[in-house]
């Protein structure tokens, strides 16, 4: 079995009204957005996501269209939270970073692209058709400034489900629904086991267990089919993590700590 760790980072603490996330439910909601850090012992450091672009934290940028900053609530994210900053922080340079890994493109999962530019960064090829040319519907939530630097990075597109380096560390199980091509994060542990990340299949518990949708799912049917698919590897005694559940967050391992 390949030797990998994984570690977590909190890249983006949103604080918004949970309709926004949950359709039709009431009251407010503080989320995370983790990006997890794996080291591979022959393939070396990969992101699975990479949050938000620290140019959304200057409002006169303007990098984000407008209103989505505030409907988001970033207000509490400061530019030390943004992954490339985090990742300093742990001895990581930009330059380490050898596989970007996303669970889809939208702007709070594909806002580090620019920050690693030698990277080969990794999707579903629906995903990346799809956020080349979004409907309209769905344009705000895949930023333009973001797709664009997929367009100068070399990309590996995947077809459905996929073992990233033929060892079974490190598999991506396509759930799609919340996105055309989101996909899940299934990693071996050598001593912990697996673990299942779950992306954006849902962004909290209640969410999950209820069906509930999201009013940016781009399809019901498929989303309810992707949290369907999840729940059985969970029922299969494998520990999933959304990415946005506190909870979930408060049981990975951070700030220096590592899973292996």
């Amino acid at each position: 079995m390949a030797r990998i760790r994984m570690t977590a980072l909190d890249v983006a603490p949103l604080s918004l009204e949970k309709a926004k996330i949950a359709t039709f439910q009431p009251g407010h909601v503080d989320l995370v957005t983790t990006v997890a850090v794996i080291e591979h012992e022959r393939h070396g450091i990969l992101l699975w996501d990479t949050g938000i672009n620290g140019a959304v934290l200057d409002p006169e940028a303007g990098y984000w269209a407008p209103g989505l900053a505030e409907a988001f609530g970033t207000q509490g994210i400061s530019r030390d939270h943004i992954v490339d900053r985090q990742l300093e922080r742990l001895g990581i340079g930009r330059g380490d970073v050898r596989h970007v890994v996303y669970s889809h493109l939208h702007l709070d999962h594909s806002g580090g692209a620019e920050y690693f530019p030698d990277a080969v960064h990794v999707a579903q090829r629906a995903e990346l058709n799809y956020a080349f040319c979004p409907d309209p519907w769905t344009r705000p939530v895949y930023c333009d400034k973001d797709i664009d630097r997929l367009r100068r990075v070399e990309l590996l597109p995947l077809e459905g489900d996929a073992d990233l380096f033929g060892d079974g560390s490190v598999r991506l199980l396509r759930t799609p629904g919340h996105a055309p091509g989101h996909q899940s994060l299934l990693l071996d542990l050598p001593h912990r086991g697996r673990i299942l990340l779950g992306g954006d299949v849902a962004h909290q518990r209640d969410q999950y267990r209820n069906h509930i949708p999201m009013p940016w799912d781009h399809c019901l049917s498929d989303t309810t089919a992707s949290r369907r698919r999840v729940a059985a590897i969970e029922r299969g005694g494998v520990p999933l993590f959304l990415c946005h559940e506190q909870a979930d967050f408060a049981q990975l391992p951070t700030q220096g700590t590592f899973w292996d």
